[in-house]
């Protein structure tokens, strides 16, 4: 094939795009329990937009150096589950680097009752818990955190309320 007048078009071979879907039917290989992430709870007042939001961080236990890591997460919401799909670590751009873990803040105008809170891995483990939002008496309670019935679950997330990052408006 001559470089100046090519007759086909070189083929490109085509990367694996990750769906959110398929982590959610995929059954994961057997491996240990291990902590990876800790997914914190709390009410979050932005004085900018002048709203109350339910904040959900995620965080990685794993601390980072060299760079600043956010991780990617794909949202799939169905009445009263959210599922947050863990889709991988991005870098942020940051002109200096500090030591933190990866993380990922997800905000939230409209939960009012029991949810099942689902974190999910690529290759398909779950964990779970269920919470109760409550705006009104201005609480959140975790009640129980499980791994579904899934054939080879592991534990690698942990659910907390992180009462000490609440913050609500300031009535004046």
């Amino acid at each position: 094939m001559s470089l100046r007048k090519p007759t086909d078009i070189p083929k490109i071979p085509k990367t694996r795009k990750k769906n959110a879907h398929t982590a959610l039917i995929t059954i994961p290989s057997k491996k240990p329990d291990k902590l990876e992430y800790v997914c914190k709870t709390f009410f979050k007042y932005d004085e900018k937009i002048k709203k109350q939001f339910y904040a959900f961080v995620l965080e990685t236990v794993v601390e980072f150096t060299s760079f600043s890591y956010e991780i990617a997460v794909e949202i799939i919401r169905e009445k009263n589950v959210i599922n947050f799909i863990l889709m991988g670590l991005k870098a942020k751009m940051d002109a200096v680097p500090n030591i933190q873990p990866a993380n990922k803040e997800l905000l939230f105008e409209d939960l009012i009752g029991d949810y099942t809170v689902n974190v999910v891995k690529q290759d398909g483990a779950i964990n779970s818990a269920d919470f109760n939002f409550n705006i009104f008496k201005k609480q959140i309670d975790l009640k129980k955190e499980y791994k579904p019935k899934k054939k080879n679950n592991r534990l690698f997330c942990k659910f907390e309320v992180a009462k000490d990052q609440f913050s609500f408006p300031v009535l004046s």
